[in-house]
């Protein structure tokens, strides 16, 4: 009676051609006619890895197997079943133990020798591969290559090489991808969120990095990503002309076969600096950065990824109103919360009958008054006074600098001239040299970068002792505050900022108060006036009477006041 035989092919990579399939087929059909066999199924895996025992074809196999459909088990070679040695030697064990011989073109019947000798050349060629591979794409990282993948910001630059061949691993800068890619950084600096970045990029229908792909939709993942992997939008540092390359490895797990990724050690990246791809400037990064940080502070991060006690998530959730968390009761110390749409009150009282404080405010009441307190407070005339000094202090401060810098590159344009001079007067003597040439140019240069800066200083000038219109400057600082904090266009700063002066406002129930309360504000609030001012962040020349900012030291900032 013929023997009953069953044909397993696969080829590993979608890299390689389907008619590998095929011809191993053919290969095999051929053995189990020289044979006799009868061959009564075959079993195919298209674009699969021998190291994973997870697959359609093989699984389907062993079923047959297991009901005793075959005899016989026919490959093209032992590397077709398998390149791993625990799934091989598994693989032998049970169809022995089944009774089905397994037969290949290549070794013929297959025994025990061939398990121990054959698994153990086909790990170590998977090895080997994978350690030359990653040399390679080491390599072409130092050239200054991409090792695989696109980041979004950037297209595959390909072109043709005087063999008919075509390039790979270069990439070029795709403007319309880098104009979001810098809206994305200059709205997540102003302090939008990565949702809320993710919601108007999709309502703006901008096509997605995975556009084609899933929903072809941004979500706040694709923005924020891991900063530990440095995925993301936000984490990508190739944005800022860096390179890094090895940042995690991938392992299987035995049990499932699926890669799960490993963090390297940073001695073990690959960085290279690539300006030619550079999207976005250091401060705009490092502004990001600075953000990121505060977050994984609130959130725990910081202490080893522990959350050490409170709600972490809701403390780096955005605020939904400008002082929500921050209102505190005056009589027990629990947080002033929304008792319903419109009104705040003790969440003790409320929730656990502990404070006897059963007051409520309305929200933009409470808003309203500390706005209102701060313009009015603030424009006591102490606080003018205190205005006046600080800008006095600072300008002059500002003003030594650029003399001193001034009298610096005049002395060291005067030294540069009379070098060049020196040169002029040699040539002229009859003693050129080639090397001369080199030095004038780099004379050249600099004496040109230090007519520039002198150019850029201003004349010295006696040091500002008082404007007469600095009052007026302090007074319109102070009214443009609630405007700041109502232009769509600079609120999420300007109340991350706001927030971040004030520490804690506590509200104490009075009967004889406006609304029931006194409202105490507590931190830095002589620096709030920064809000109304304008992008530069130290004090320039009166232009017309107005200054364009202002810095507040330590004694402009009181730390309390009541409302």
């Amino acid at each position: 009676m013929s023997r009953r035989a069953v044909i397993y092919a696969r080829y590993s990579s979608d890299m390689q051609s389907a008619s590998s399939i095929t011809d191993q087929v053919r290969l095999c059909r051929r053995v189990c006619e020289a044979n006799d066999w009868t061959v009564v199924e075959v079993f195919t895996d298209e674009a699969m890895s021998g190291a994973s025992h997870l697959r359609p074809g093989l699984q389907q196999m062993q079923q047959m197997a297991t009901s005793g459909g075959f005899d016989v088990l026919v490959a093209e070679a032992l590397d077709r079943l398998s390149r791993d040695q625990e799934h091989i030697a598994g693989l032998h064990k049970r169809m022995t133990f089944l009774g089905a011989e397994i037969v290949t073109k290549a070794e013929g019947l297959i025994n025990e020798m061939h398990i121990g000798l054959g698994g153990t050349m086909n790990a170590l060629f998977l090895k080997q591969l994978a350690a030359k591979t990653h040399r390679g794409l080491e390599g072409r990282v130092h050239d200054g290559k991409s090792a695989g993948g696109r980041s979004y910001g950037y297209r595959i630059d390909r072109q043709p090489l005087p063999d008919g061949t075509w390039t790979t691993g270069e990439l070029a800068i795709d403007d319309s991808e880098k104009a979001v890619v810098q809206r994305i950084f200059e709205s997540y600096s102003l302090g939008k969120s990565a949702r809320e970045i993710a919601v108007e990029l999709n309502t703006a229908g901008i096509p997605s990095p995975r556009s084609g792909k899933g929903s072809g939709q941004w979500s706040f993942s694709t923005i924020s990503g891991n900063w530990k992997r440095g995925t993301g939008i936000l984490n990508n540092e190739l944005y800022v002309g860096r390179r890094v390359w090895n940042r995690q490895r991938f392992v299987k797990d035995p049990a499932t076969g699926k890669r799960q990724a490993r963090p390297n050690p940073p001695a073990a990246w690959i960085v290279e600096q690539v300006e030619d791809l550079r999207l976005i400037d250091d401060d705009l990064w490092e502004s990001v950065k600075r953000r990121q940080s505060a977050i994984r502070t609130k959130m725990g991060d910081t202490a080893g990824g522990k959350v050490m006690g409170g709600n972490a998530l809701g403390t780096a959730r955005r605020p939904t109103y400008l002082f929500s968390g921050m209102l505190k009761c005056g009589c027990c110390g629990a947080s002033y919360t929304l008792m319903n749409k419109t009104k705040y009150g003790c969440s003790a009282a409320r929730n656990k009958g502990t404070c006897d404080n059963r007051k409520l405010i309305h929200r933009e009441r409470v808003e309203t008054r500390i706005l209102d307190g701060l313009k009015e407070k603030l424009l006591h005339p102490e606080m003018i006074e205190a205005f006046i000094a600080e800008y006095q202090r600072e300008w002059n401060r500002l003003r030594s600098t650029e003399v001193s810098e001034r009298a610096t590159c005049e002395a060291d344009l005067k030294s540069v001239t009379q070098k060049i001079a020196s040169i002029v007067d040699a040539i002229s003597e009859g003693m050129f040299h080639p090397s001369m040439k080199d030095k004038m140019d780099a004379l050249e240069a600099r004496k040109t970068d230090l007519t520039s800066r002198l150019s850029s200083l201003a004349e010295c000038v006696a040091p500002v002792h008082l404007h007469p219109s600095l009052a007026q400057v302090y007074r319109q600082k102070v009214s443009d505050l609630t405007a700041s904090l109502n232009d769509n266009l600079v609120r999420p700063e300007a109340t991350e900022v706001l927030r971040s002066l004030l520490s804690e406002v506590r509200m104490i129930p009075d009967a004889s108060a406006d609304h029931g309360h006194v409202i105490e504000l507590y931190g830095e609030l002589g620096a709030i006036l920064g809000l109304a001012g304008g992008a530069n962040d130290e004090p320039r020349r009166f232009t017309g009477g107005v200054s364009y900012s202002m810095v507040a030291g330590v004694g402009f900032e009181p730390t309390t006041f009541r409302l």
